[in-house]
């Protein structure tokens, strides 16, 4: 009987030893060096590298080409794992996209933001346009061995018309296809409007790879669908309101495949050492 039941719990106990752990696909989204970027490309791409990463998210290419700036990063021993490109960048030309991305060496080409502006706000009716037009970019991707995928930015959370619960992100989920479009979940950018981010993953075990990481500051009113918030309200990873044991654990479970720290505090190189310290000592 023993023997039986050691077998029966066998599949369970393999499932959480090959469980990825985080800390193993733990990189920086270089934005988070944007003011240091503009000063010096070359110069924060050492930065980064001094926090003994390996794994690298981009937002842009500083004042570097595409082929220098993938000659820099395999310079340092990075790997450029996804980046992000403006939603008007695919509009006007999807190709020229898909070949800076493979001129970087990218895995993933992440839509950061959805197309609103002034005068024109996130609806129902934008979801279901962004839906098929991800399906269409993702197809073309695909072809050329690229993920695509988006990153919800907290305007995909406000309820729809229909209720119940619904928020416009599921419209995005249910009308595009999985082997086409991915996501990216922004933990901070989920948090605010009041979702428990770790829920959210598990909602859609099978939508997510990738993972931003930043903390908000303890006491800041959450409920809010803008897409914004001030600097002052992002804080070093571990000091914030969001519980990361929660949301790791979640993440691993439905097996995310790359976490990047995103810092948009008020002081980023204080900031971006601390949190990956509190990361790595993080028990889950």
């Amino acid at each position: 009987m023993k023997n039986l039941l050691r077998l029966a719990l066998f599949p369970l106990a393999a499932v959480a030893l090959c469980a990825a752990d985080f800390r193993d696909h733990l990189g920086l989204q270089l934005y988070s060096l944007r003011a240091q970027t503009k000063e010096s490309t070359t110069g924060a791409l050492d930065l980064a590298k001094s926090y003994g990463v390996k794994e690298v998210e981009l937002a842009g290419t500083g004042s570097l080409k595409p082929e220098q700036f993938a000659a820099e990063l395999k310079a340092r021993g990075f790997e450029a794992v996804s980046g992000h490109f403006g939603y008007g960048l695919f509009e006007k030309d999807v190709a020229a996209v898909i070949k800076d991305a493979k001129t970087l060496g990218l895995k993933y080409v992440i839509i950061p933001f959805p197309p609103v502006g002034k005068d024109k706000p996130f609806t129902e009716e934008m979801a279901h346009a962004m839906a098929a037009k991800f399906n269409e970019w993702g197809a073309a991707c695909k072809k050329e061995g690229l993920s695509f995928g988006y990153h919800p930015h907290g305007l995909e959370f406000k309820p729809t018309a229909a209720g119940k619960g619904e928020v416009m992100f599921d419209i995005l989920v249910r009308e595009t296809k999985a082997d086409l479009v991915t996501y990216e979940m922004d933990v901070y950018w989920v948090f605010i409007t009041g979702l428990d981010p770790a829920q959210l993953l598990l909602k859609y075990p099978n939508r997510w790879s990738l993972l931003h990481i930043k903390d908000m500051l303890k006491d800041f009113a959450r409920g809010t669908h803008t897409g914004g918030s001030p600097a002052s309200a992002k804080v070093t990873v571990g000091e914030g309101q969001i519980k990361w044991s929660e949301v790791l654990t979640a993440a691993q479970k439905i097996g995310v495949k790359h976490y990047f720290l995103e810092d948009e505090t008020l002081t980023p190189l204080k900031s971006i050492p601390e949190s990956f310290q509190y990361l790595r000592a993080l028990k889950l």
